[in-house]
């Protein structure tokens, strides 16, 4: 079998920020508006993107924490509600997906892959960026944490969002950070980890199967894989 007939029937999930798309601009928008409230300078967006992956109420933390100041149990909560509104009223103001995903996933689609989203942003956000971006159609699920047992790293999301199907099918999990490659490898699945995207730690430390710098290499990067782990 060629390598991209490999990918026929496989299950391919994916990250959404900091891998599908650079959502690092509105959150950091959001963020902005939520602790000027509260008198503290704006955070750079070069330092949200590291601090994405552990959720709204962890980049408030950080950057109060940043500031030096003291983040009482109601200003946070004030804080997260202001974040959550100013967030989801434009949430695809200046976010994009990343270079080559649309035909990344273009070419998947045509070698018969399965597609999905495996992702820690709230279900309800993460559809509605999906949907602005005109992305939801090439995906058969968008699985939030709310729509799995329990959220990345747990395996258990990464195995709901690949779906049901043929026991030894092919499944991998595209991301950038640690909490994909640790649900992948719970899984039994394939890592393949974005290197320009929003991990805290250097993605070459985190195990993953693949690593690659631009979307036009991915196809075949998991038609490798795919090959490699089915008989000929």
């Amino acid at each position: 079998m060629t390598h991209f007939e490999a990918l026929r029937g496989a299950s391919i999930a994916f990250d959404l920020d900091g891998t599908l798309v650079d959502t690092a601009p509105d959150l950091v928008r959001a963020l902005n508006e939520s602790i000027a409230r509260f008198g503290l300078d704006p955070v750079p967006v070069d330092d949200v993107r590291a601090m994405v992956g552990r959720g709204a109420r962890a980049l408030i933390v950080r950057a109060f924490d940043r500031a030096g100041a003291v983040l009482e149990p109601d200003m946070a909560e004030s804080a997260l509600s202001h974040f959550l509104m100013t967030y989801g009223a434009d949430i695809a103001a200046h976010s994009r997906p990343f270079a080559g995903v649309e035909a990344a996933l273009d070419v998947l689609a045509a070698s018969g892959a399965r597609l999905s989203v495996c992702t820690n942003k709230p279900s309800a956000l993460a559809r509605q960026l999906m949907e602005a971006l005109d992305l939801t159609g090439r995906f058969e699920r968008i699985t939030g944490p709310e729509d799995a047992p329990a959220k990345k790293p747990d395996p258990s999301h990464l195995l709901t969002a690949a779906g049901e199907g043929d026991a030894g099918r092919f499944i991998a999990l595209v991301g950038d950070s640690e909490p994909d490659a640790l649900a992948a490898q719970g899984a039994g699945a394939a890592s393949v980890l974005f290197s320009g995207g929003y991990s805290e730690k250097p993605v070459s430390t985190l195990g993953a199967d693949r690593l690659f710098d631009h979307f036009d290499d991915l196809p075949a990067m998991l038609a490798e894989l795919a090959a490699g782990r089915r008989p000929a």
